[in-house]
């Protein structure tokens, strides 16, 4: 599974330095706004499209490269987010832990946005959507053109995607 190899030449970039990026960035976010240090892993050979009692917050980036940026969290970790974020017992998925994962795509993103900016390039980034349940699957993820990379907090997995692909 790797990134489409024109936009890693168009922003100069080789895709072990994106994942880089992705990684610093969500270290970042997570250790400044959730209070929480994360350990990588290496990026996913395959992607991951079904998910199980999981929330996945998106954020779409548009312009002259348009992907996607994802977060996708087992519930009870995307609980325990939220209530680090608020500084308050989060226990129920809805509107907060909406919140609380559409920020975070939207954080991610705009270091995204940032990185493939600098040669300027015309990005722009949508609202965040979040998407919770029981079993789901996200099929813009399916493709072979994208970077998923896990994460763990005190034993618990979650992922970070990146989708790119350049238009035109």
């Amino acid at each position: 599974m790797t990134l489409n190899k024109t936009i890693c030449e168009a922003v100069s970039i080789e895709e072990e330095d994106l994942a880089g990026y992705v990684i610093n960035a969500t270290k970042e976010v997570f250790n400044t706004m959730v209070m929480m240090e994360l350990q990588d892993s290496y990026p996913l050979k395959e992607p991951v499209t079904s998910f199980h009692c999981s929330v996945t917050g998106m954020v779409g980036l548009a312009g002259t490269y348009t992907g996607i940026l994802s977060i996708h969290c087992p519930k009870p970790f995307a609980l325990r987010i939220t209530s680090n974020m608020l500084g308050m017992d989060v226990d129920d998925v809805g509107e907060d832990v909406n919140d609380a994962l559409g920020e975070i795509a939207n954080m991610l993103g705009g270091y995204v946005k940032q990185i493939l900016s600098k040669g300027g390039l015309d990005i722009n980034l949508s609202i965040p959507t979040v998407i919770a349940g029981e079993d789901y699957t996200i099929n813009s993820m399916s493709e072979s053109e994208c970077v998923i990379i896990p994460f763990i907090n005190e034993g618990e997995r979650f992922l970070v995607g990146l989708k790119l692909q350049k238009e035109g």
